[in-house]
């Protein structure tokens, strides 16, 4: 038996688009980093499409015709017919769909051309409530002594904070499959201190075998992205990039605004406020308040990534708008790319939160969701440096070096 390869991972990943959310771009990014950190990467990925990363290898692993592809595709037409789950009784009695199965065993059938010793590490990488990659591993006992199970966000659904949490079908079996992960795992990973601590009350098992590799800061292509029609590089912009989850409250910001251009008048000429991203439940809301704020833009659909992320680089505040609750233990995917932008940051969010102990307690424009006259200030600030320099900048080295491969090869090595 051949010796284990140095330096050489293999990860399992939900999917490679970068296109298709938030959690997928955290995970190129993390890939990106372990290649530029100087290790070899193999990513089996079920994106269900070709994607090609430059310095990765990429298999893409494609949907089997097995009897749960059948049953998810019967489910979701049952569904959109009729109404009717026919799922429901399935996943009560094991915990998990038919669509998740499929994903599955295509996964542990994928691993099964690759031998453990090829490898010094496993990796298994997920997206929203898909852990998918990490069930397969479970049941690849050859693994787990290399087994790296990365936590996105907290797993089941009701582990969630208030009031986010909700009880989903089957929940004791999902639980029992994520306490088995934190026994199995060689090393548990977490983007947030606080999701770790978090995750750590419930599963006991996490305590001495934790790591936290944060969001990554990950070289981009310098591709010519031209900026949209309605981004004026002239005006001081307020942006809010990435979709507007059910809790992720726009109307603070929109206040805070309507109270900053009480404050200047003069810059009702001169600044823009604009929401990139699905608007999720706020359509309606802001398509009022734009009969009352033209300088109020909000997307009506997604927008590709590197057009925001060129947004990102030139606006003059990036907003990071957190969930209504009373802990954020989550590091949202979009921090990294507002640290590389390195324009200000205005984090409104609550009192316990992971991008809030990032940034520091000395950090002026860390506020809560009811500190309206408070945001409104900070802008105000901001704006009036940005009327005397025009150039603003975050201006963070501390968290640039945090998201960076070299703090990932440190904690890896």
């Amino acid at each position: 038996m051949s010796a284990t390869k140095t330096n050489h991972i293999i990860a399992l990943v939900e999917s490679l688009d970068v296109n298709d959310s938030s959690g997928t771009k955290g995970r190129v990014a993390l890939l990106k980093n372990m290649v530029a950190a100087g290790f070899q990467v193999t990513a089996l990925h079920y994106t269900q499409k070709e994607i090609q990363l430059q310095g990765i290898t990429t298999v893409c692993i494609k949907e089997p015709k097995s009897r749960f592809y059948f049953l998810s595709r019967l489910q979701r037409y049952f569904y959109k017919w009729f109404k009717v789950n026919i799922g429901n009784g399935y996943e009560k009695r094991t915990g998990f769909s038919f669509n998740w199965k499929c994903a599955e065993n295509a996964f542990a059938k994928a691993l099964k051309s690759y031998n453990p010793q090829d490898f010094e590490m496993v990796w298994t990488l997920g997206k929203g409530t898909q852990f998918r990659a990490h069930h397969a591993i479970l049941k690849s006992a050859q693994w787990h002594a290399k087994w790296y199970a990365y936590v996105h966000d907290p797993y089941p659904q009701q582990l969630y904070p208030r009031p986010y949490n909700f009880v989903p079908i089957g929940y004791k079996q999902k639980r029992y499959f994520f306490n088995e992960v934190t026994k199995k795992a060689k090393t548990m990973v977490f983007p947030s201190l606080l999701l770790k601590e978090w995750m750590q009350s419930y599963f006991v098992s996490i305590t001495d075998k934790s790591i936290i590799i944060p969001h990554q800061i990950s070289k981009m292509p310098t591709l010519e992205t031209a900026l949209p029609s309605y981004f004026d590089t002239d005006k001081f912009t307020i942006l809010h990039g990435g979709n507007l989850l059910d809790l992720r409250n726009p109307e603070p910001v929109t206040r805070a605004y309507k109270k900053f251009l009480e404050l200047h008048p003069e810059a009702a000429g001169v600044s823009q406020l604009l929401f990139i991203g699905k608007p999720g439940n706020y359509e309606a809301f802001f398509k009022g308040e734009q009969q009352v704020l033209p300088q109020l833009y909000a997307s009506a659909d997604y927008v590709p990534f590197e057009q925001v992320y060129a947004m990102q680089k030139e606006t003059s505040v990036n907003i990071i708008l957190e969930a209504q609750s009373e802990i954020s233990p989550f590091l949202p995917g979009k921090f990294a790319h507002c640290v590389a932008a390195n324009k200000p940051i205005l984090l409104i969010g609550p009192y316990y939160s992971e991008c809030k102990r990032l940034l520091g307690e000395d950090y002026p424009y860390s506020l809560e969701f009811k500190e309206i006259d408070a945001v409104a200030q900070a802008l105000s600030l901001i704006y009036i440096e940005w009327q005397t320099k025009k150039e603003l900048r975050l201006d963070r080295p501390d968290l640039e070096l945090y998201l960076s491969e070299s703090y990932l090869k440190k904690v890896l090595t």
